[in-house]
Parts: C-alpha cells; sequence; structure tokens
C-alpha cells in the first residue's frame, strides 16, 4: 500500500482544468467510481482560486485525498520548503508532488518539511515529455533522475513519481528504488493522450502499488464518468478484488 490510497491499484484524476465549475463537475462524476484513489489539483487551478477553495469545493463531494502538483514545486532555495509545505497543509492537501531539479539541498529540506507538516511527499524525477534529458537533447543529465530518486527514498520517501508512456523506463527505476523501499508506489502521468497504456505502465511495475493519473482523457470528455470508468476497469485488472 501506498500509505496515501485506500486501494494498491487505482486512477488519479489530473483536475487540470480552468474553472471551478468544471472541477465541480468531474469530481462529481468520477468520485463514487470504484477504482478512483484521490485527486490531483495543479498550478493553474491553485493560482486562479487558492488551494483552500479547491479543496473545499473536492471535500464537498468526496473524502479521497487531494494531491498538490505545483509544476514544479522543489526547485527554489531549501529555505522555502518548511513555507510551501505550511502552505499546502493548511490548505488540507494530503499528498504534494515535487520534482528536484534545483539540486539535492532543496530536494531534502522540501522533503524534510513535506515530513513534518504530516503530507505524504511523491518525488518525481523524470519526466514524460522529448528532450528532458541531456541524451534527448534536453538539460539535465541521464542520471540526474537516479540522483533524485535515491535520496528520495534515503529521505523516507516511499511514493515516485515515474513517467507512464515510458515502460522500459518504469522498470529501471523500480529496479532501483525496490532495493532502497520495501515497497514503493508510483503514481504515473503520461497515460492517456500523451501515448502511455495503464496496462503497459502497470506490468512494468511486477505487482508494485501503481497509480494512473489521467487528465484530459477524462476531463475532456462529454461523459466524464464513462472515461474514468473504462480506465479505472483496466487498472483494477487482475488484481483479484478492488481492496488493499
Amino acid at each position: 500500500m501506498s500509505g496515501l490510497f485506500h486501494l494498491r491499484r487505482g486512477v488519479i484524476p489530473a483536475c487540470d482544468v480552468r474553472d471551478l465549475r468544471t472541477l465541480r463537475t468531474l469530481v462529481m462524476a468520477t468520485c463514487d467510481l470504484e477504482g478512483i484513489v484521490g485527486y490531483k489539483i495543479g498550478a493553474l487551478l491553485g493560482l486562479t482560486y487558492g488551494l483552500p477553495q479547491l479543496v473545499e469545493a473536492i471535500k464537498e463531494y468526496t473524502a479521497l485525498p487531494v494531491i498538490y502538483d505545483h509544476q514544479k514545486a522543489g526547485t527554489d532555495i531549501p529555505e522555502m520548503g518548511e513555507h510551501f509545505a505550511a502552505v499546502c497543509a493548511d490548505a488540507g492537501v494530503k499528498g504534494v508532488i515535487i520534482f528536484p531539479q534545483a539540486g539535492p539541498a532543496t530536494e531534502a529540506a522540501f522533503i524534510d518539511a513535506l515530513f513534518a507538516e504530516r503530507l505524504v511527499p511523491l518525488v518525481g524525477g523524470e519526466m514524460t515529455h522529448p528532450r528532458y534529458l541531456t541524451t534527448q537533447g534536453g538539460f539535465l543529465s541521464d542520471d540526474a533522475p537516479d540522483a533524485m530518486y535515491t535520496l528520495a527514498a534515503e529521505r523516507g520517501v516511499t511514493h515516485f513519481i515515474v513517467p507512464g508512456n515510458k515502460p522500459a523506463v518504469i522498470t529501471r527505476y523500480h529496479h532501483l528504488l525496490a532495493q532502497l523501499v520495501t515497497e514503493p508506489a508510483y503514481s504515473m502521468p503520461g497515460i492517456g493522450r500523451q501515448g502511455g497504456a495503464i496496462r503497459a505502465a502497470f506490468d512494468a511495475l511486477e505487482g508494485a502499488p501503481a497509480y494512473a493519473i489521467i487528465g484530459a482523457s477524462i476531463y475532456e470528455q462529454d461523459d466524464m464518468a464513462a472515461a474514468a470508468r473504462r480506465f479505472c476497469a483496466e487498472a483494477l485488472q487482475d488484481t483479484g478484488s478492488s481492496g488493499p
């Protein structure tokens, strides 16, 4: 189990919508579906409405945990970690995604600050898009994600963000983290519009707790519930039961 979600596998709708009305529609349409384990809200909604109002709107329909993705947190100076974690805790979120591209001092400070506020840090290293690492034409060295994930595991993190549209990469990071964490759990963007498939991504984790983060492929559909239901059915396939 991830320590954050009530199922071992499931779907996290990414609420990257532009207004509060659409957020409410999305949550209301999906919160009672078997396989939905939480909701991810991002910086666009956060900047528009503020985290407390967004969390309160979601809580009107469900007690499922809210994950905040600052897109990208963990890229400031270390001293900002405590302030950032306090804001997230005061808003009522349960988990916070960070991509600590600013270096190990910032990563350690943000992780420690989130734990101090009793929040669950979800740490990412590699993203889903092309030209991210140097050999792909990007800015970050190819071994940077390994260092980010390793330091996170050493600081007590058990939940990680990996790119759901890169199954071979998922397996490699899982093999790294499984040596450091008793049972690492993974949430995965990149499934749906970005080309990833739930079964390929989940199979790459060899039975570890796995959660698909899915945005436009749910919230841009005329029938959000039907779209989410299909993803949930795929996520829960072969689990034996819907329980932990």
